[in-house]
């Protein structure tokens, strides 16, 4: 059992102090039942399922070292962090490191920098964040810029009646044309939604509620009865106070709103959590799924509810109506990459999904390690293996993504190292024929677009999303941040090897994980030289 954080002083300078926070996690299994119904082997750190929250400060540097207890490979991946000059502490299993061995260790040096505001730290090997592998990480800022008394964290997620993982490899096997119907069970603060929750308020005192959904593809709405609600956070990025309704998560995004108690205590309010996805047709009582928790002022206290409003007639978070705090003009597009979310079903099992013609699938020899040892050739996509579905950046260069998706299901589009300008919305595909609401058209404006890191990319619609490429060696993953990365649906940055090649020093421990998993830690997709792709399984063409 691992006590902590440790907290050591660092010195940047003369007179800048940071501090650097260690804490350790023993990733182990442990047998639970988290919804009431069913048990199963859940993946844990320290014996203990949930993981703790992990709070450090603004400036400061998290040391995390994982020791891999599993009878498989592990990563960790800090989720919006930006891991400027460190792409190797990114945590992506095959992208930027081959992963953990069993019994093997590897120690994140995770620097916060300027960044502050909500994230959290999950598995990023296979699907082992939905096994439990995740806990919310949540940096202080220095100087706090909103004034608030008190600090609430409500974690929301997901928790199938099985291990993600077995129901993957369990569809791999069987003849089907469709996923079956796994209704799960909403998780609050670690506990099965239905058990009631109270939130404890004080009259006339300012509280900071920071919401997040870890789950892996349910998304969460949460509504405070009798309460205003602003928007000062979103991704990590501050926002200009917003006032709404009600706040709609897919997994990956998390808000902090600003809610000022009453001065009254005459009542207590509910807190409404509900779990629905668009992918599920309703079914009463299975989804959507609704966990009313409790706002309390007094034990005892007659409760309040909103009334019952369509979500059409609320106001809700939106990255249109959303402004960053530090004001930024929109990018220009000097390069525009198109991204067209594809499918591929070969008639037995899980179909395949990729954002281009090839499903996205690991490869032999970690991204990062092809870009680092390749030479001038780490410049062309092809030594990195059709199936790693790399693109090469230049460095500086503004890039505008495309995507699209013409399918019933709306996607969590998440990027590593950075924030995207959110600057366009709109419609794809035929939804009128599918019975499905179409997109309206929202355009940004250009003064100051939404940024964040986690975006929805709509059912049968489209976003036009902006970056500089300002991350000289990065190799960052874009992907839906649902069980779709581990069906294909995902893309590999890989920004001016070159820079890479001349400034990067790997720690020598992620080479000797890659060893004593059997991987290569030179060469291009396949460990060979120049573009012989001898050993690679052949890509999935969609």
């Amino acid at each position: 059992m691992r006590v902590g954080p440790v907290v050591q002083l660092l010195a940047f300078g003369a007179s800048v102090l940071a501090a650097r926070v260690q804490v350790t996690w023993d990733v182990g299994y442990k047998n639970i039942s988290r919804d009431g119904f069913s048990t199963w082997r859940a993946i844990g750190a320290n014996g203990q399922v949930p993981i703790p929250p992990i709070y450090v400060t603004q400036g400061d540097v998290l040391e995390l070292t994982a020791i891999n207890h599993l009878d498989k490979p592990i990563t960790l991946h800090a989720h919006g962090l930006f891991q400027r000059n460190s792409t190797f502490y990114d945590g992506v299993g095959m992208v930027t490191e081959c992963g953990i061995p069993p019994g093997g260790q590897y120690t994140y040096m995770i620097e916060t920098g300027e960044q502050h505001g909500l994230y959290f730290i999950h598995g990023h090997y296979g699907l082992e964040m939905s096994e439990g592998l995740r806990a919310p990480f949540i940096i202080n800022e220095k100087e706090q810029s909103t004034e608030y008394d008190e600090d609430v964290l409500l974690t929301l997620e997901d928790w199938g009646q099985q291990p993600e993982a077995e129901l993957i490899e369990r569809l791999k096997q069987v003849p089907t044309t469709s996923l079956p119907n796994d209704y799960k069970t909403g998780l609050v603060n670690g506990i099965n939604g239905n058990i009631t929750q109270t939130v404890r308020f004080e009259c006339n005192r300012r509280y900071r509620i920071r919401v997040l959904n870890i789950g892996l593809d349910q998304s969460f709405k949460v509504q405070i009865a009798g309460h205003t609600m602003h928007v000062i956070e979103a991704d990590g990025v501050a926002t200009k106070p917003l006032r709404v309704d009600g706040l709609d998560l897919a997994p990956g995004q998390r808000y902090s709103v600003i809610v000022q108690a009453l001065e009254s205590d005459k009542f207590n309010y509910g807190l409404n959590v509900t779990m629905y996805a668009d992918f599920l047709d309703p079914v009463a009582g299975l989804t959507p799924r609704y966990y009313p928790q409790v706002i309390e002022y007094r034990k005892g206290a007659p409760m309040r509810e909103n009334a019952q409003q369509s979500d059409e007639l609320l106001v809700w978070a939106d990255d249109f109506t959303l402004e960053p705090q530090d004001e930024r003009e929109m990018e220009s597009a000097d390069r525009v990459i198109e991204l067209n979310k594809r499918n591929y079903l070969p008639g037995m099992g899980l179909p395949f999904y990729g954002l281009g013609n090839t499903s996205y699938a690991s490869v032999q020899v970690p991204t990062l390690l092809s870009a680092l040892t390749m030479g001038d050739l780490a410049r062309d996509p092809l030594v990195y293996g059709p199936q790693s579905s790399v693109i090469v950046l230049n460095y500086m260069e503004h890039v505008e993504l495309v995507v699209r998706n013409g399918m019933n299901r709306s996607h969590p589009m998440h990027v590593h190292s950075r924030v995207f300008q959110v600057v366009e919305r709109g419609p794809w595909g035929d939804a009128k024929a599918m019975g499905k609401r179409v997109v309206p058209l929202q355009v940004a404006r250009s003064s100051n677009p939404m940024r964040r890191d986690t975006v929805v990319l709509p059912e049968f619609g489209y976003l036009k999303l902006r970056f500089k490429a300002d991350l000289p060696g990065a190799v960052s993953i874009v992907h839906c941040h649902t069980e779709h990365l581990a069906q294909g649906m995902a893309v590999v940055l890989v920004e001016a090897p070159r820079m890479l090649q001349q400034n990067a020093r790997v720690p020598q421990a992620l080479l000797d994980n890659c060893r004593a998993l059997g991987f290569p830690i030179a060469g291009n997709g396949a460990g060979n030289q120049g573009y012989d792709l001898t050993g690679l399984s052949p890509a999935i063409v969609l």
